[in-house]
Formats: structure tokens, C-alpha cells, sequence
């Protein structure tokens, strides 16, 4: 299945659903956003670029505009800025006539041990994971039930739905954003809005090596990239992410668990949860002494 249609903008068979509709993507300056970003703009969408560094955004919105199908603009928004959130979804809707896609993508990692961290923390993961995508939500989704159609696309992880030793925080925040999206979808129904959780295992982004920046130092050594050889799976190409999201939202899936590694341990969990925790308590052992120098 596909997005709901706009009724002025009759869809033409085998049109990608994506051509001509208008898009939101925060923390679309790098990573999963920009990605999402390209291939929604190759795809013939009208994409606004919304991220922090608002300079690293019009670089990138240039970048994907040249000679693609659709066009990014970029525009600076800190997504724990409520307000701002509000006055983007309306400028954006107002001068597109409608709003018919907000990926709420924006996020920050944290990561060690738990017994390390800081109030600051877990303020700063809060604030940014999930209550960003809280303040998207409430700024986008009742525009969405007075047109009829919208679709909200939330970035969680394979951290929200499966565990992850080291990353307590950053699970919690994605386990949070799961739960929304799978309970709003049931609602949004109603009303032709859909909702999906991405939910993609470890992607090769600047992500992995922005872990708890900004944030206090902890003991023991950074947590980041070299960690993740005791996580199970490779790295994940940002790209084919893209695409694959894309293909996930287009057929309305609540959620989109990408690549195939991902959706393996994911299955796995479901189906012999007690096995799987047993080895995820043995994988936390290890990232605990690695990160101690043990």
C-alpha cells in the first residue's frame, strides 16, 4: 500500500508515491537524514533539510538538489525547541499547501556503563530522541487529521526493540519511541494518517563516533565504533538504509527493521527471548571490559 493521495494531486499508475509530495527530515545535515533526504528528492519529493547545524544542512541540501527530480532547501531547527518545531511545520505546510511527510529523525547516541553516567545524560538523550520526535508530533499530526492523509516516520532502532548493553539510555529513549509510534498508528487510522517506526540495526554514520559528545567525560575508554565488533551484525550501508525506509513507508509497514541481520536477531528475540537475553548479558560483560581496559 501507498500514502494517502493528496485529492488535487490525482496519483498516475505506477507514479512512485514519493514524486511531488513535501517532506520534513530533521537532522537531515548527515547520516540516515541527509540519506533519507537524497532518496526522497531522486525520488521526485519536495524535502526540507531541518538540522541544529544549519550550515552542514545547505551543504548538503545543494548537494542532493543538483540535477535530482526534486529539490532540499535547509533550515536551522533544534528539535528540542518546541516553538520552532510549531513554526517550521507551518511554514512549510503553508507555502507547500499541505505537509505529507515528517521524518522525525533527529538523535543523539549515549553510551557506557550505566553506572557512569550522569543525570546530564540521560537529560540530553531525553530531550533530543524522544522528546524531539514529541514536539514533531504534536506540531505536525493534528495538521495531518484536518487534511485526511500524512504520514509520520519515526527513527528509532534495533537498540528499541531489541537489547543493548551499553547504550541504557539511548535503548530506553528508542524503546519509548517504538511504543509511540506503534500506539499512535492504531489511532491515527482513523483519520488516513499513518505512522512507522524505523527501526535499523548499526548504520555506518558520523553517529558512531559523535557518542556522548558535548556530554560529561566518563571513566574508562570513549564508547563509539570500536565497541561495536562484540554487536552482532556489520555495518549497514546509510544509502541502501534509505532506500529500503523508503520501500518500508511506502507499503505502510508499522515497522521498517532493516537490513536482514537486523530483522534475524529481531526474530530471534521474539522467539527465544531467555536464550537471547543469556547472550546479550555475555556481550555486555565484554563491552564492559573493554570499556574498562579489562
Amino acid at each position: 500500500m501507498t500514502t494517502a493521495a493528496s485529492p488535487s494531486t490525482p496519483r498516475t499508475p505506477g507514479r512512485d508515491p514519493y514524486t511531488g509530495r513535501t517532506a520534513i527530515v530533521t537532522g537531515g545535515a548527515s547520516g540516515i537524514g541527509r540519506a533519507l533526504g537524497a532518496e526522497l528528492v531522486a525520488r521526485g519529493a519536495t524535502v526540507v533539510l531541518a538540522d541544529i547545524d544549519h550550515s552542514a544542512a545547505k551543504i548538503a541540501a545543494d548537494e542532493i538538489s543538483a540535477g535530482a527530480g526534486g529539490r532540499a532547501t535547509a533550515v536551522e531547527l533544534d528539535v528540542r525547541d518546541a516553538a520552532a518545531f510549531a513554526e517550521l511545520v507551518e511554514q512549510v505546510a503553508t507555502d507547500n499547501i499541505r505537509l505529507d511527510y515528517l521524518f522525525n529523525n533527529a538523535g543523539i547516541a549515549v553510551g557506557g556503563d550505566t553506572k557512569d553516567l550522569t543525570l546530564g545524560h540521560w537529560d540530553r538523550v531525553i530531550d533530543v530522541n524522544l522528546r524531539g520526535v514529541v514536539h514533531g508530533i504534536v506540531a505536525t499530526y493534528p495538521r495531518m487529521v484536518r487534511q485526511g492523509s500524512g504520514h509520520i516516520v519515526n527513527t528509532a532502532s534495533l537498540a528499541g526493540i531489541f537489547p543493548a548493553p551499553s547504550l541504557v539510555p539511548y535503548a530506553a529513549t528508542k524503546h519509548a519511541v517504538v511504543g509511540l509510534s506503534t500506539s499512535l498508528r492504531t489511532e491515527a487510522a482513523r483519520y488516513g494518517v499513518r505512522v512507522t517506526a524505523l527501526c535499523p540495526g548499526f548504520v555506518d554514520t558520523p553517529l558512531l563516533d559523535r557518542v556522548n559528545v558535548d556530554l560529561p567525560p566518563t571513566p574508562g575508554r570513549r564508547f563509539g565504533r570500536d565497541m561495536l565488533r562484540h554487536m552482532p551484525g556489520r555495518l549497514y550501508n546509510v544509502e541502501a538504509l534509505a532506500r529500503d525506509a523508503l520501500d518500508g513507508v511506502a507499503r505502510n509497514r508499522a515497522l521498517v527493521v532493516a537490513p536482514s541481520s537486523a530483522r534475524a536477531v529481531w526474530r530471534a528475540y521474539r522467539l527465544v527471548p531467555t536464550t537471547v537475553l543469556a547472550v546479550a548479558t555475555i556481550t555486555a560483560r565484554r563491552l564492559l571490559d573493554d570499556l574498562h581496559g579489562n
